[in-house]
């Protein structure tokens, strides 16, 4: 039959459905074939020949109607699972059968009423309706089609290679098969690679979108991070009723981490031809990732009677959630499988960063924010994993393409997920001591960045970005600040030397954030100051050998540390700093740095272009919630500090019980609190101004600059080697106060950051899914669409 034909008769099929108000027998097959027997519709089809308002009406007008093509549906997904698809004819209803789902599944999804319509059992539904209650019948019609999809992925000749030689031997066992030998793609726990085959990833692909789609009832739940957040779906997926569990997500891992846009090496390849690859690849990160939404917060428990749950992989774990996804993510632990999937993540996060280089060279992939997200999940489910990635250089392969990301996406409004994401992984790398060292690494690989050029170290491209953030990114990233700075805190200890192009950043940033109207228009500004100065002390008391830029710099700057000590508290002062704020609204405008020139080939990060749909994120925590204090002791171990029950804390960070609304009001672009609720006090100024931690650096001018003016009149000198040369040469032992412990904040998961996961990965798959699109003009309630 044509394909235009079968268009029409299928499409005779829905208006019938849409306009039969009496509900057709579930037994009708001659009806109820039209949708999936006779018809070869593509998956786009399918969505244009379905409309969206004919879906609904049927919702609200025969509903038993929508119940039964739903439940035909999924019928004919487990018939073809159980027969092993033989027939091109099964395999065409297969695929009819879950495009039509995937179309219909959002609209019961949207409505209240129906969601627990997959849930429910059908009543007499027997096989060839009999209506024999066995156990497999009393199955929810949910349960019966993730069983179909699971079954289905490893289906021989539909979705993997057949193992059989000759087609005369009966057809191969669905129930005996032994999934673990069909993996899709060598690599973790698999060494063999089959061969690759275009219509089995186009198959496997459909099944992936439609189990996907099953997964996507979370995008109709409003965010609310008390309600438990088990996505019933998954957790069944997931869990020991799915024999398949374990190759499928060895499947989907392998899928990812082994795929290489490159192909064979030759620029241009993907012109000549379509990778057939990538879109199964971007479909499987999706699903790994939405299967590893759980709670890690609540994850490592044992069950009530303390035995523990999931397989023995590696056992020295705590014991795995129920979800078999993270159990077998958290067990991975052989160094070649770490190796292979670090390898992988890298390669592909660095595709976008190869492309700048040469235009078009090489195909570009788009789902780095998923890989993101799996990356994220792999270092926070699985510390073997993240002490493998700092234990090598290997971690600036991560660290270099999401500078890059935060440095392209910060002016652009629809990216600010991007933004965050990016930022929080630095934050988890940074509480380890070993990416601190790992920054001293020379950095000599030019990616096209439009950041000032400096020769030095991955620590001077991380300062040196996070400050071109901080001063010329968009209103919204403010709430991230605190952020950034706590990782500069977190690594400061260990950078053995700054370029002075850094430490000329660093102190441009103090100079901006403790300008008196900045400090006094809002409750939290201050922290800011804090933190600069925590980065100040602690380089200046572990690394003062090799920072004679960064002493320099401070030494040229002093007036600014001399106006903090004496930053005046009276009222009037106070009203007259505000004063001045409204004339100058913007926080960080003054140019005090010089702008060098900037990298080669770089293009200026962009502002999103107008009518761009970005998904709406809930706030993210403040940074005492989202980290914990630890202390490094005398052999590099940490000691876990207890959050004081009292207002101050003696390390010199201000006090913990001030409103830190104004500062995390992300729905308002500013960060001021004008509204009247909060205005700066001269108690206020006094409490966290005792206790700003200048010590140190007072010393230090103390004793250096009377030193370096002699130089300077001495020699007649304006020359900056010199100057360098002697404080390269000089040493402050004994001369500067004890040297303080130092502080680590850890990153430390809550439901806060466990919510905004879910709605920001949720947010990423809505938008990138648009052909077909799944979910556009549903009825969303996770996150809210807006037009940039």
């Amino acid at each position: 039959m044509g394909s235009s034909d079968s268009k029409l008769n299928f499409r005779k099929a829905v208006i019938q459905l849409t306009t039969k108000t009496q509900p057709v027998e579930a037994t009708d097959d001659a009806f109820w074939d039209q949708f999936w027997a006779d018809t070869a519709t593509s998956v786009q089809d399918v969505f244009a020949l379905v409309p969206a308002a004919e879906i609904r009406a049927v919702r609200e007008e025969s509903p038993s109607n929508l119940a039964t093509l739903c439940y035909k549906a999924v019928e004919k997904l487990v018939q073809g699972a159980e027969s092993g698809c033989h027939s091109e004819k099964e395999k065409q209803i297969v695929l009819n059968c879950s495009r039509l789902l995937t179309r219909v599944l959002p609209y019961i999804f949207e409505d209240p009423d129906w969601r627990g319509f997959f849930w429910s059992t059908v009543p007499g539904a027997g096989r060839g309706g009999q209506g024999e209650e066995d156990d497999e019948n009393a199955r929810p019609l949910a349960e019966s089609l993730l069983l179909a999809i699971a079954d289905l992925l490893f289906c021989p000749d539909f979705t993997v290679q057949s193992h059989r030689r000759s087609t005369v031997d009966s057809a191969e066992d669905v129930h005996s098969l032994d999934s673990c030998e069909y993996i899709w793609e060598a690599g973790v726990g698999f060494a063999h690679s089959p061969q690759p085959n275009y219509i089995h990833d186009m198959n496997r692909m459909e099944l992936l979108k439609l189990l996907l789609t099953c997964f996507s009832e979370a995008m109709y739940l409003p965010p609310a991070p008390e309600s438990g957040s088990t996505n019933p779906w998954v957790q069944f997926f997931c869990s020991t009723e799915n024999r398949h569990a374990l190759p499928l997500f060895t499947s989907l891992l392998n899928t990812v981490c082994a795929y290489d846009p490159v192909g064979y090496g030759i620029p241009y390849n993907h012109l000549l031809f379509s990778d057939y690859r990538e879109p199964l690849v971007e479909e499987a990160a999706q699903v790994l990732i939405v299967t590893l939404d759980h709670d890690s917060a609540s994850s490592a428990s044992p069950t009530v009677d303390g035995t523990t749950t999931g397989t023995a992989m590696d056992d020295a774990d705590p014991p795995g959630p129920e979800n078999l996804f993270v159990n077998y993510l958290s067990r991975i632990h052989r160094e070649e499988d770490f190796q292979f999937i670090l390898k992988g993540i890298a390669r592909l996060l660095s595709n976008p960063l190869l492309q700048t280089y040469l235009p078009n060279s090489t195909k570009k992939i788009q789902f780095h924010q998923e890989l993101l997200v799996l990356f994220w999940k792999l270092c926070d489910f699985n510390k073997k994993f993240l002490f493998f990635v700092l234990k090598s250089s290997d971690v600036l392969d991560i660290l270099v393409p999401i500078l890059f990301f935060l440095n392209d996406a910060r002016a652009d409004q629809s990216r600010v997920g991007l933004m965050h994401i990016g930022v929080f992984i630095l934050l988890l790398l940074s509480g380890e001591r070993n990416f601190g060292v790992r920054l001293n690494k020379p950095y000599s690989v030019r990616v096209p960045m439009d950041i000032p050029v400096f020769t030095g170290t991955h620590a001077d491209l991380l300062i040196v970005v996070f400050h071109k953030i901080i001063t010329s990114g968009h209103q919204r990233l403010q709430p991230l600040f605190d952020c950034l700075l706590t990782i500069v805190v977190n690594v400061s200890p260990y950078l053995k030397s700054l370029s002075m192009v850094t430490a000329n950043k660093l102190l441009h940033l103090l100079e901006a954030f403790s300008t008196t109207w900045f400090l006094f228009s809002a409750a939290q500004n201050h922290h800011l100051v804090f933190f600069l100065l925590e980065v100040f002390n602690n380089i200046i008391q572990y690394q003062f050998d090799g920072n004679s830029n960064l002493v320099y710099a401070i030494i040229r700057k002093r007036s600014v540390f001399h106006q903090l000590a004496n930053l005046p508290t009276d009222p009037p002062t106070i009203h007259k700093a505000l004063q001045r704020r409204r004339r100058t609204p913007e926080p960080l405008s003054r140019t005090g740095s010089q702008e060098g020139t900037s990298m080669e080939g770089s293009r200026p990060a962009a502002p999103a272009e107008p009518g761009t749909l970005k998904t709406s994120l809930v706030a993210t925590p403040g940074i005492d919630k989202l980290t914990e204090k630890s202390q490094v002791s005398e052999d590099g171990t940490l000691r876990s500090l207890e959050p004081e029950p009292q207002q101050s804390s003696e390390d010199g960070s201000p006090a913990k019980g001030e409103p830190s609304q104004a500062w995390r009001e992300q729905r308002r672009p500013s960060s001021s609190s004008a509204s009247g609720q909060w205005s700066p006090t001269p108690e206020w100024v006094l409490s966290w101004k005792s206790k700003l931690p200048l010590q140190t650096i007072m010393r230090l001018l103390q004793v250096l600059v009377p030193q370096v003016e002699k130089i300077c009149i001495d020699k007649g000198l304006t020359d900056e080697s010199e100057i360098l040369r002697f404080l390269q040469h000089g040493t402050l032992v004994g001369l500067l106060p004890v040297p303080h412990p130092i502080l680590i904040r850890k990153y430390q998961a809550n439901l806060g950051t466990a919510m905004w996961f879910r709605t920001y990965m949720w947010g990423v798959i809505y938008l990138r899914n648009v052909d077909p699109p799944v979910w556009y003009d549903t009825d969303v309630k996770l996150f809210e669409i807006q037009r940039v």
